[in-house]
């Protein structure tokens, strides 16, 4: 298994640089990260919508994935509830996991803060076990920031 080379967080930061659509945004940085990692099989997001009290499926790159999922449930809603990354080795370990696609094996999940606010769940997936490593959630916890400061929670609201 490759770490995630910290380098992608420049590369996001570049690459969202004097861009304010939201969902454009969150589309190249979806696959920005499927593209720049090994042995992944699903990178995206889960934005909270206050309308519906869930997170809800926003831009990613593999195959189709869950639609809502509910604040503390499953890796993406655990995450949420307690405001802080997760690293799961094997999500079949994992109380309450939920197998939107049975491939996936291991996971990796970080919040987006925008100001002060969770807005949402960058999830990463991989279908080999213990796929990420803790250096990878530091450098995937940058990306998110770098990202973050590219959102904008108002429009988001107005769409989730």
């Amino acid at each position: 298994m490759t770490a995630i080379d910290p380098l992608i967080v420049d590369q996001v930061a570049a690459l969202l640089a004097g861009e304010d659509n939201v969902i454009t945004n969150l589309s190249n940085a979806a696959a920005l990260l499927y593209n720049s990692m090994d042995q992944v099989n699903w990178a995206g997001f889960y934005l909270y919508s206050e309308r519906r009290d869930s997170l809800d499926l926003g831009p990613f790159q593999g195959q189709v994935a869950c639609t809502h999922i509910q604040p503390g449930s499953g890796v993406v809603g655990t995450s949420y509830e307690k405001q802080t990354p997760l690293r799961v080795p094997n999500v079949h370990e994992f109380a309450g996991h939920i197998a939107c696609d049975a491939a996936s094996n291991s996971e990796c999940v970080v919040p987006l803060q925008v100001n002060g606010r969770i807005i949402g769940i960058m999830d990463i997936d991989s279908p080999v076990l213990d796929r990420f490593s803790d250096s990878d959630v530091k450098v995937l916890t940058d990306f998110g920031a770098a990202l973050a400061k590219h959102l904008d929670a108002a429009a988001l609201s107005a769409i989730y």
